[in-house]
């Protein structure tokens, strides 16, 4: 008998109650996180009323947050490794119920978009924590099982979000319903609190704590890097593209370069780096890496889209905006409880069926948004492309991480699962600021958009506009699938940020190990939903 066919008729070790209870506490913290971030988007046009928010400050409501959530993903990882994951996880949550509550009481946009950056910089904190604790409390089987379950959560908490953010705006009128947006985090960011504190086990001093420190330089320089990127991609179109925004942009490339300059150097001086530069000695995972970055920008922007379209230049209800979503939501439920088995049989083609069908839906949304008519669109017309996007994410959301992953040495994967949880967040985040400042920047000028028929029909040209944008996206990520491994060896190391858990139907041993190289084997963060 070989030992994987022993290891395969070993009976599945028990998993003691109380590492139930304690997956109860880190899931309610993973439900809060993922429903921010798609609760907020049907309240943008009510924040623009009545905050008087610029356009620009709607795209940095978004992106703000994503960008602060992915820089801080890594980071936050290894100090938990250091000092606990347990209080990591509480400090995260608190932060993140204090920001919520400082987010809805903000009287003016730029205390909401600061509100804002620190609730994704609390995100980034907490989230990994997740992963992390998972890795730790369920070996073998248990821990696809405790993955799919975290998967099911995170489809769950993304779907119910427009519907909810709909439902307090009807309910509580546009002044008030969007502070309960943020506000409807505190019940369960307490609970969530109580249950940590309670619940969740001590660091096992057993353990050995890491011995090397943080690279704060390199994440100084990364972060500077996409700030400087970000800022006039979102500022521009309002500013006229003046000087400072293509100064901005040629610095953030010149600090990306510095960053990668920085990692190597560090490296050579025997110290664990943000980003091991080693990783991108593969061209396989560089494409990866582009591909998580490209992926995101085109997926996460379209409800960004759809919610200004419906609200702002249709003139429907937020609840009306929010069950737009609901076929993308409900597809992606649907094909991601599939997409392991697929992935299985299919291999790397469950990724091409995925960006095949997102880069059909958005483009038939496109090509909607420029032949039908403001007045009939309803969400009946939407309904197939946005069931057929949702398919194809929930196909590309689940397994991707551990195709990418296994285009670098198994030794290498938890750093690498790590990094490329981060640069989905700034792939939204960046997605986000290119779409925004195309959608505004297609609007027409004040007097077209005086009457009900002018805004409803500069609103859709504008939205077709960016859907295209979307669309393009969503192409290139097809192509650059390409570039992955036709299939995963098996065994190989999956990560944790498969979001469904990497190899949770195969209920195999998946992803790095706590102690991992770096510290950051368990913590990739679950991607957006």
């Amino acid at each position: 008998m070989t030992d994987a066919t022993a290891r395969a008729a070993a009976p599945a070790p028990a998993i003691p109650r109380q590492s139930w209870l304690a997956l109860s506490a880190l899931l309610l913290g993973m439900f809060i996180a993922l429903l921010d971030t798609t609760i907020v988007n049907v309240a943008l046009p009510t924040i623009r009323t009545n905050l008087d928010a610029s356009e620009s400050t709607l795209s940095w409501i978004i992106s703000g947050y994503a960008l602060a959530f992915g820089l801080t993903l890594i980071p936050a990882g290894r100090i938990g490794d250091r000092i606990g994951h347990k209080w990591v996880y509480f400090s995260g949550v608190l932060l993140f119920t204090l920001a919520s509550l400082a987010c809805g009481v903000a009287t003016s946009d730029h205390q909401l978009v600061v509100f804002r950056v620190v609730q994704g910089l609390a995100g980034g904190i907490f989230v990994p924590a997740v992963t992390a604790f998972i890795q730790l409390l369920f070996p073998g089987r248990s821990r696809g099982k405790a993955f799919a379950i975290m998967g099911a959560v995170i489809g769950v908490s993304s779907a119910l979000g427009p519907i909810i953010g709909g439902l307090l705006i009807q309910a509580f009128g546009d002044e008030h319903g969007w502070r309960l947006v943020f506000f409807v985090n505190l019940p369960f960011g307490i609970i969530t609190l109580i249950a940590a504190a309670v619940l969740l086990p001590r660091r096992d001093e057993s353990v050995p704590r890491p011995d090397r420190g943080l690279d704060w330089f390199g994440l100084l320089l990364v972060s500077a890097a996409f700030v400087a990127l970000l800022v006039p991609l979102i500022q521009g179109q309002d500013e006229g593209w003046p000087l400072w925004t293509y100064l901005s942009i040629a610095g953030g490339l010149v600090l990306l370069a510095l960053f990668g300059l920085w990692e190597v150097a560090y490296t050579r001086r025997g110290r664990t780096p943000l980003v091991p530069p080693k990783l991108f000695s593969h061209p396989q995972f560089t494409g990866g890496v582009v591909l998580a970055l490209v992926y995101f920008a085109a997926f996460t922007s379209i409800f960004f889209t759809i919610s200004l379209l419906w609200q702002s230049g249709l003139g429907n209800s937020a609840l009306a905006s929010g069950a737009v979503a609901i076929p993308f939501a409900v597809g992606s439920i649907i094909s991601s409880s599939q997409s392991n088995q697929l992935a299985q049989k299919l291999g790397r083609n469950v990724l091409v069926l995925g960006t095949a069908l997102v880069t059909i839906g958005l483009g038939a949304m496109w090509i909607i948004l420029l032949v039908v008519e403001p007045a009939d669109l309803t969400n009946w017309i939407l309904l197939v492309p946005l069931l057929v996007a949702g398919l194809g994410n929930g196909f590309f959301i689940a397994p991707n991480v551990q195709f990418i992953v296994a285009t670098v040495d198994p030794q290498d994967a938890g750093s690498a699962s790590a990094v490329i949880s981060a640069i989905q967040r700034i792939g939204s985040a960046v997605g986000i600021a290119i779409i925004g400042s195309v959608l505004f920047g297609s609007l027409p000028g004040g007097r077209e958009l005086a009457t009900a028929a002018g805004r409803a029909a500069g609103f859709t040209d504008a939205s077709a506009a960016a859907m295209g944008v979307s669309a393009a996206f969503a192409l290139v990520a097809f192509a650059l699938v390409f570039a992955l491994p036709r299939r995963v060896g098996h065994g190989r190391p999956s990560g944790a940020g498969s979001g469904a858990g990497g190899d949770a139907a195969s209920g195999a041993d998946a992803g790095p190990r706590a102690g991992s190289h770096g510290g950051s084997g368990k913590h990739a963060g679950a991607p957006t939903a």
